[in-house]
């Protein structure tokens, strides 16, 4: 290992203590995001038309692939950003718990049905609460068994596909060859949305417009007056 590669160790064991709080905050905040969605999966709720997917057809193999195609381009690009810019990557953690909290309000605001009920899952069906729950904060659950495909069908404003990996391209965007990986990975997992027939359209732009302005809060600084000539 060189020396900028011990250099970029050096700051990840100094950092360890708030990556480790990052991860937990982003950790929580995804399971009070799932709690709320699967409140949501217990009231009734309309289908409504949307004009895009009525035009996109419904690719079955995207479907039960979409979740493990979003896992694909979005955690070797997050360990690359770990390992590249560790004290930014903190605070896209946080970020990405905000992004989670908020995301979670809009489903238990909102009162949508499945934009594609023939390819739905059967939701919480006779399973309890906290049994789906459980089921749902597990990796496991989500990547092996399918059961965020199988559980929520009503987690639909605004789509967390969408908003993770756009979140990511935001704070890589200054290192030219993360951020044309995050690119192209960010397309791939939003034309799944689409092709899985998942999300409906509003949901998409939605995560655009909270994941940017989430991101302008945290990260924009207004610029310093000039100094007067």
């Amino acid at each position: 290992m060189g020396r900028a590669g011990e250099g970029r160790r050096a700051a990840l064991v100094a950092l360890l203590p708030a990556i480790l709080l990052a991860l937990a905050f982003r950790a929580l905040c995804y399971a009070a995001m799932t709690a709320l969605a699967l409140h949501s999966e217990l009231r009734p709720a309309p289908t409504l038309p949307d004009a895009v997917l009525a035009l996109v057809p419904y690719v079955p193999w995207v479907g039960r692939a979409n979740y493990l195609l979003w896992l694909l381009c979005y955690l070797p690009l997050t360990l690359a950003f770990l390992w590249s810019e560790p004290r930014r990557w903190v605070r896209y953690m946080v970020t990405g718990g905000l992004v989670s909290l908020a995301r979670g309000l809009c489903i238990a605001a909102t009162g949508l049905g499945p934009p594609d009920p023939a390819h739905a899952g059967p939701g919480i069906g006779g399973r309890s609460f906290l049994e789906a729950w459980a089921d749902l904060c597990s990796p496991l659950g989500v990547f092996a068994r399918g059961t965020a495909s199988a559980y929520l069908t009503k987690d639909l404003f605004f789509s967390g596909h969408t908003a993770t990996t756009l979140l990511i391209l935001l704070y890589v965007w200054r290192r030219p060859w993360l951020r044309a990986a995050a690119l192209i990975g960010h397309v791939l997992v939003v034309a799944s949305v689409f092709l899985s027939h998942l999300h409906y359209t509003v949901d998409v732009l939605g995560a655009y417009a909270f994941t940017f302005a989430l991101f302008a809060l945290r990260e924009w600084r207004p610029r310093p007056a000039a100094a007067p000539g």
